[in-house]
């Protein structure tokens, strides 16, 4: 194979593994073995695209899920002032569950920014 159709065969083979693809599932897409699929997968290098592919779809992913949640924070906010009182009460829960994540998960953030910043700091010295 031409060294340019490997590179596409290759780039094809990395993106079905990526995108959650079975060994044998990405080799048909990619038009290459089985074997040859699981021997590329074996090697470092490949790995290393395969991660970083998948890195940046669930990046994509997670972007898009965040354009998302201002709307359905609203509706959860809407639904606080519905008549039935049972709707309220989950919309309510809800909310407040949501806000502790959000804020645990933002203490943790700057926690482990913290730790980075005093181990990249000791690294120094």
């Amino acid at each position: 194979m031409a060294d340019g159709g490997r590179h596409s065969a290759d780039d094809r083979l990395a993106a079905e593994l990526a995108s959650g693809k079975t060994v044998k599932e990405a080799a048909a897409a990619a038009g290459v073995s089985q074997r040859t699929a699981h021997r590329r997968n074996s090697e470092p290098e490949f790995r290393e695209k395969v991660n970083e592919l998948r890195s940046a779809m669930l990046s994509t992913a997670a972007g898009r899920l965040l354009d998302s949640i201002t709307d359905a924070v609203k509706v959860l906010k809407d639904q606080l002032a519905s008549k039935d009182e049972g709707i309220q009460q989950r919309a309510a829960v809800k909310l407040i569950e949501l806000s502790l994540k959000v804020s645990d998960r933002s203490d943790l953030e700057q926690r482990v920014a913290e730790l980075e910043a005093l181990s990249k700091s000791r690294r120094r010295k």
